[in-house]
């Protein structure tokens, strides 16, 4: 039998063994997923009144990744999702994450909200019987913000009708969201007008993260965020404004948050590991870190940070 017959005969695995060709390996698909659905401050970019370059631009051109802030968690083993904020781009982000997991339902299985400041909660609007007319999607809040939504119209209206169902949670206490999959709410200083204001800690199989989008200043905490960066994986924490000559027609003491040139100030001695961790997000529609070409979001990627971006995913 001549040497290319025979090499025919074992390629059609006529010897008994047929041939197996070994694929390349493929990416294993994460179990966990946590998804940056939105960076901007509440009122969003373009910020209704502004005349300055910073939103004249985006109203002739919008910017589609201009999404007021907002974290999306799927957990692709049982094919559910969870929010954290209800923002007024709510309808956009949940398409966002419907696109990550063909088997999610139209709304998510939770929404986990911080505070009941605009950007943060106004999103539950679009669950009522003017919209999706939802029914009873949980949503996790704390005492004050369970009270806050139960008894102030038009909030009230889709509890009575059974758009949403109210969770309250406890400061410190986990909430088991399946099979290794937690999320965990802590009280954070905050203007708190009508509610508290918390941060999450969202803990997955492998990894797990921070997110804390308002904070007056660090110094109020009773934890130091230093410590808090290095317990997690990712940390999404407050970049509202780069610094304190970006807002001239308010008074910056009435609406306190640490400036992004204070915060790497106080990070500034983290080892390079630790501060890739970092990824500022809640951004002020004047603040320059919007743009990624900005010199000043060249500065925080060369100090060794990073700034969240719209549709950025992360393995938890």
């Amino acid at each position: 039998m001549s040497s290319r017959i025979l090499l025919c005969f074992i390629a059609l695995g006529l010897y008994g063994c047929p041939l197996v060709v070994k694929k390349p390996d493929q990416p294993a698909k994460p179990k966990v997923q946590l998804v940056v659905l939105g960076n901007v401050q509440d009122a969003g970019s373009p910020h209704i009144g502004c005349n300055k370059s910073c939103c004249t631009e985006l109203l002739d051109k919008p910017d589609p990744s201009r999404q007021v802030v907002s974290l999306g968690l799927i957990d692709h083993r049982a094919h559910t999702s969870f929010l954290f904020e209800a923002t007024p781009d709510i309808s956009a982000q949940t398409h966002m994450l419907s696109t990550l997991d063909s088997g999610l339902a139209s709304v998510p299985n939770g929404i986990f909200l911080t505070h009941a400041h605009i950007g943060h909660y106004a999103g539950l609007m679009y669950l009522g019987k003017e919209a999706i007319n939802s029914h009873c999607v949980p949503v996790y809040t704390m005492p004050r913000m369970e009270q806050f939504l139960s008894r102030n119209g038009p909030w009230s209206q889709l509890v009575l009708q059974e758009n949403i169902e109210l969770f309250t949670i406890e400061n410190n206490k986990p909430i088991s969201l399946g099979d290794s999959l937690s999320v965990t709410p802590f009280r954070v200083p905050h203007r708190d007008e009508y509610s508290e204001t918390v941060g999450y800690r969202i803990q997955g199989p492998s990894k797990s993260a921070l997110f804390i989008p308002d904070i007056d200043k660090w110094e109020k905490w009773n934890l130091h965020i230093i410590d808090a960066i290095k317990q997690v994986d990712f940390a999404f924490i407050d970049a509202t404004f780069f610094d304190g000559d970006e807002i001239k027609s308010r008074d910056i003491s009435e609406i306190p948050h640490p400036f992004v040139i204070e915060t790497m100030t106080l990070l500034k001695d983290m080892t390079a590991e630790q501060k890739e961790k970092v990824h500022f997000i809640h951004m002020n529609h004047t603040n320059p870190l919007l743009k990624e070409t900005s010199p000043q979001s060249k500065l925080v990627q060369k100090e060794g940070f990073k700034i969240a971006r719209l549709g950025q995913a992360f393995d938890l």
